[in-house]
């Protein structure tokens, strides 16, 4: 008697391919983003600029972010992320390249606002293709990758910008980056399309990709989403570590200057060190807790186990001021940003984790805006406090605690992180 082997479909690697297209996207979008924290010394002896200024010009970055995040939330949901994402990249490099072109801080806040609309729409958008594209297992470690890209732009743009400033002025830095946005708009729209619909994707890997039970792609509104508590552990958590982020992308560089004595050239290495060790964070916290989850403990136990880790591992910050010694403190700084982003890619995917696919891009953009409200409020108490005080200690401790407050809010608000129903 002879017996028939059914062939198993080999499992393609496609969705990895865009995974590096949401990474590219991302380091894009950090390099338009972090120009003004990097260009800080120099736009504010050249235009006269306060601290309170420049808190006001992120200010209305972060307000713009904050409404476009909660559209582009449910613009992803509603047109999908390939459109959505175009429609965002496309914005934010057209009001980029408009930075070259302003002189007042009125101007700047204008153009950041516009920055900060399409800028909003990176997340939303990138995590709806992961969902698209990756198993549940998979995505924690597929958006640590493509976050990681933040750090990748983080570390580009103070060994670039300068350069181009130095040689060419900060005007024409502004306008050679946004040849970044162009060219990344052509590749995503080339090679971007959902599963189901492309021609690369194996038998094998379109059935890895939807292995998990399936639930019905219909868009469900924010009215049916903002009742519910998952929405808010999500949300809250957000609010607590977002404007730690802002605080370290936005300050940072004219800390380390006014800290160290260091210029628009020297800041560079410290910068590039601080955002590597980032990177490893963003991808060691994906991998984390899908490790824990192989090794056979629940979604809830492995996210809430590797976000605890983060929230210790950002504790020393508390005493970043008072270090005398430039490279102790990059490196007490660099862990520190590297828990947030391990930390971040953990909170970014419990959106797929609690909630249907229909809702995953509106529960994002709910988040989103109430981090970038919580990044308003941060610009505003940053600008206050350096200008009264002229000392960064009460930041760093407002970073210190703020992991433990997220992760207790997540926990209180979803216990077991157990999958929601949610009428369309």
């Amino acid at each position: 008697m002879v017996t028939q082997l059914t062939e198993v479909p080999k499992v393609g690697r496609y969705r990895w391919v865009v995974v590096w297209l949401l990474f590219a996207a991302t380091a894009i979008n950090y390099i338009d983003r972090q120009m003004i924290g990097v260009l800080k010394p120099t736009l504010s002896a050249e235009l006269g600029w306060t601290e309170t200024d420049y808190g006001n010009i992120v200010f209305w970055f972060q307000a713009a972010y904050a409404l476009g995040y909660i559209s582009f939330g449910r613009i992803v949901d509603v047109i999908g992320a390939r459109l959505g994402y175009a429609v965002a990249v496309a914005i934010w490099t057209v009001a980029h390249v408009a930075h070259g072109g302003v002189h007042s801080v009125l101007q700047f806040a204008l153009v950041r606002s516009g920055l900060g609309i399409g800028e909003s729409g990176n997340f939303p958008a990138g995590i709806k293709a992961v969902t698209e594209w990756f198993p549940q297992k998979e995505r924690a470690f597929a958006i640590g990758l493509f976050n990681a890209g933040a750090n990748i732009g983080a570390i580009i743009t103070p060994l670039l910008v300068p350069w181009l400033t130095i040689a060419y002025g900060w005007r024409f830095a502004f306008v050679a980056t946004g040849i970044f946005g162009v060219v990344w708009l052509a590749a995503w729209l080339l090679l971007y399309r959902r599963p189901t619909e492309h021609k690369k994707v194996t038998a094998g890997e379109l059935a890895y990709i939807q292995q998990d039970p399936a639930d019905p792609v219909v868009p469900i509104g924010w009215r049916n989403l903002i009742g519910i508590k998952e929405t808010w552990a999500y949300a809250l958590g957000k609010f607590c570590i977002d404007p730690i982020w802002w605080f370290f992308l936005f300050w940072l560089p004219g800390y380390l200057g006014k800290r160290y004595g260091l210029d628009l050239v020297s800041f560079g290495p410290p910068l590039v060190v601080i955002y590597l060790l980032s990177d490893g964070g963003s991808i060691f916290g994906g991998w984390m807790s899908g490790r824990l989850m192989k090794a056979g403990k629940s979604v809830n136990a492995a996210r809430k186990l590797t976000m605890l880790l983060c929230a210790f591992a950002v504790l020393p910050i508390f005493f970043a001021q008072s270090i005398d010694n430039l490279w102790v403190a990059v490196l007490v700084i660099g862990i520190a940003t590297a828990a947030h982003q391990a930390f971040s890619a953990n909170l970014y995917t419990l959106p797929s984790d609690l909630f249907p696919r229909g809702a995953v891009g509106s529960v994002v953009g709910i988040g989103g805006t109430v981090g970038a409200v919580g990044g308003m409020l941060m610009a505003k108490y940053a600008g206050y406090v350096l200008d009264t005080f002229g000392s960064y200690v009460p930041l760093f401790a407002v970073a210190g605690s703020a992991y433990f407050i997220a992760l207790l809010a997540v926990h209180l608000l979803s216990p077991r992180l157990e999958r929601v129903t949610v009428d369309a």
